[in-house]
């Protein structure tokens, strides 16, 4: 069936869009549309979804409502002409919030980074499934779990491979690690820093907060990582 789709939204005008985008993705699949939340709801409780496209301004239950409602939510992407309530998506977690009118490109973002987002989640399911990388340092081959790891920092030939309890130093350039990882989990915000998401502790405009390391975000990378690290909402 791929990719389980619903559409929550009040304006009919927006599913069409919404609906007429996603038919253009292959691998999705639009289950069910509703102007309103409570019988999203109720659908919900009983049909499994992978993503819920989701207004917030709904007459009845508001889509922050539906989302607190339920106990298992699919990956949320908001979608409203409003950015006020991305605060509250913020404390919801919810995994993107694009704002109207949507077009199809980002549309498309929203969608991949969802999609790379459950096929992380399903691996971290199944221990068969890699969650780890190995690292050369001195001819020794050291083995470090991708929830460990903090950043990677640039040095010439080398990157430095900071986790919770240790540095590695190996001669990779910053580009080839930036290949293997998963996107879901780690980004380039400069052209010598690739972070781990889930360690972020803060930001601005200018760095990022991981611990007490203040990480400097590169000009060229600034519009994709402020955008990302909003609809992420960590």
């Amino acid at each position: 069936m791929g990719t389980r789709v619903i559409i929550v939204d009040d304006e009919p005008l927006a599913i069409s869009v919404i609906e007429g985008y996603l038919q253009r993705i292959p691998g999705i699949s639009i289950i069910a549309t509703f102007n309103d939340g409570l019988p999203a709801f109720e659908f919900l409780q009983e049909n499994e979804v992978d993503i819920m496209f989701l207004d917030v301004e709904m007459p009845k239950l508001t889509g922050i409502e539906l989302v607190r409602s339920l106990q298992n939510p699919p990956a949320v992407i908001i979608t409203s002409a409003n950015k006020d309530y991305a605060i509250e998506g913020f404390d919801l977690n919810v995994s993107d919030y694009i704002l109207k009118p949507i077009t199809f490109e980002r549309l498309l973002r929203a969608i991949s980074k969802v999609k790379e987002s459950l096929a992380y989640k399903k691996n971290a399911e199944n221990p068969t499934e890699k969650q780890y990388i190995i690292f050369k340092e001195n001819k020794k081959n050291i083995r470090v779990r991708l929830d460990d790891i903090l950043y990677f920092e640039s040095i010439k030939d080398y990157v430095k491979v900071v986790t919770k309890d240790k540095n590695i130093v190996t001669k990779l350039s910053i580009a080839s690690i930036e290949e293997k990882l998963d996107k879901s989990m780690f980004i380039r915000v400069h052209r010598s820093f690739i972070v781990s998401l889930k360690h972020i502790d803060s930001y601005s405009s200018v760095s990022i907060g991981i611990g007490e390391v203040e990480i400097p975000i590169g000009r060229v990378f600034k519009e994709e990582v402020i955008e990302t690290l909003e609809s992420k909402l960590y």
